[in-house]
């Protein structure tokens, strides 16, 4: 099976004319996913990349029947677009923009919640269901259908994780980025919860980095209340302190948010640790075997 999303999900995209819009529509159709509409303000009524596109999401919403959204449009304009994309009722919103203000990142957050809706992201690459659905700018044939379920905060780790699970020979249920910013819509244990009531994925991977708490809370998590194995990689094991490595929220301030803690924390959890990413593969097999 999967999570939030899979082959009958009806996808709108926002900014869908736009130039990365346009790229990205036309990789996650040619790889089967069903985008049934785009929506970019003053052009509706065009056809693009086949599909009709509208001025507003609740028109795309009545229209099609659109239930996931995913948007490409600019970082001044994304709070709007996630709250637009609640508010018509999408279930499923998936905001690949980075560079979103902190303090709108956090108002969009609290409507989005407000509305029942997932937020994934921002500043993330999606979400996939193998052999299903494609939402966002994961390379799609990386990833093989199977039970391993991936969460990360990391796009590019995401796609390595994904070819050692694969080459492993596994395969993976759903695939999440969950974005490296300071503040996100959906967490590690967001989705460990989803996970856990899938019957059909037997483990989950996570891939962490330096910066912040969430895994550290995620190890409480998964010691309390997590009954199917988990694997982890932490990022960032020679970042200096005070220095910020590549996503907004991968910085350590003080002793808090250092790798070795996060690895600890989750050892201590019982979630089998791999000190490099090119292990991660064994050790999925490894949790397996327990």
């Amino acid at each position: 099976m999967s999570i939030l999303v899979d082959k009958n999900s009806r996808v709108v995209v926002q900014g869908f004319t736009g130039k990365e819009g346009t790229f990205h529509s036309k990789q996650c159709l040619d790889y089967g996913t069903n985008i049934v509409a785009g929506v970019t303000p003053g052009k509706g009524g065009k056809i693009h990349l086949g599909k009709p596109v509208f001025d507003t999401v609740e028109e795309a919403v009545q229209k099609t029947g659109a239930d996931v959204s995913l948007i490409f449009v600019p970082p001044s304009f994304v709070a709007d677009a996630i709250m637009e994309a609640a508010d018509a009722g999408i279930k499923v919103i998936v905001c690949i923009t980075e560079g979103i203000p902190v303090k709108e990142a956090m108002i969009a957050k609290k409507f989005v919640q407000k509305k029942g809706s997932v937020l994934i992201g921002p500043n993330c690459p999606g979400i996939i269901t193998p052999e299903e659905a494609k939402i966002g700018i994961m390379p799609g044939f990386v990833f093989k259908k199977g039970t391993i379920g991936l969460i990360s905060k990391s796009g590019t780790l995401t796609y390595e994780m994904a070819s050692q699970i694969v080459k492993a020979g596994l395969g993976i249920s759903t695939a999440i980025g969950i974005g490296g910013d300071p503040i996100i819509g959906t967490t590690f244990i967001d989705l460990l919860k989803l996970f856990r009531e899938d019957e059909e994925t037997e483990a989950v991977v996570i891939i962490g980095e330096i910066g912040g708490d969430l895994e550290i809370q995620t190890a409480d998590y998964i010691k309390k209340e997590f009954n199917k194995p988990v694997a982890a990689f932490i990022a960032g094991q020679t970042a200096p302190k005070g220095k910020r490595m590549g996503h907004a929220g991968a910085i350590i301030a003080g002793s808090k948010g250092t790798a070795k803690e996060k690895m600890d924390a989750l050892k201590a959890a019982g979630v089998e640790v791999a000190e490099s990413p090119a292990l991660i593969g064994k050790t999925v097999r490894k949790i397996l075997i327990k």
